[in-house]
């Protein structure tokens, strides 16, 4: 299992921030090369389905998952279940005084294709973490200026 985890400090309340991520139709605003929409319904709540198409253009692939927790407020579980990203993904988000808020992103993934898959990992981790960083910036920027979690 190969795992990363990064955060961001958000000047907004954390009901604020988990809306804001939570609105998986509005994650390619600020998640670099993704494109996320519920499966049915809202995609909300455990057993919900999602589908995220994760590339550039044409190039790329569709990472299916399962909400496997739910908890209102301040955390999601996803397990990724398609071909080429699988393990589970962690989005909570942790209240700090004076209104501001902590967003951190894990993931904890098996690469695919075996010891191939390893070595790319090794290969491809800085470029996937820097990518992570620059849309938490992103997505506190867009919380902080209100386009997004304020419903």
């Amino acid at each position: 299992m190969k795992n990363l985890v990064l955060d961001v400090l958000v000047d907004a309340d954390a009901a604020t921030v988990f809306r804001a991520f939570t609105d998986w139709r509005a994650q390619g605003r600020w998640m670099v090369g993704t494109d996320v929409r519920p499966v049915v319904g809202d995609g909300h709540g455990v057993g919900a389905r999602l589908e995220a198409w994760s590339g550039l253009g044409r190039f790329g692939f569709l990472d299916t998952m399962v909400i496997t927790e739910w908890d209102d407020d301040r955390r999601v579980v996803v397990e990724h279940t398609g071909n080429v990203v699988r393990g589970s993904g962690v989005m909570e988000v942790f209240g700090l005084p004076h209104g501001r808020s902590r967003f951190v992103w894990s993931e904890h993934l098996q690469p695919p294709l075996g010891q191939l898959g390893r070595v790319g990992w090794l290969i491809l981790r800085p470029a996937f973490a820097a990518g992570v960083e620059h849309s938490l910036k992103q997505f506190a920027a867009l919380v902080e200026a209100g386009e997004l979690g304020r419903n």
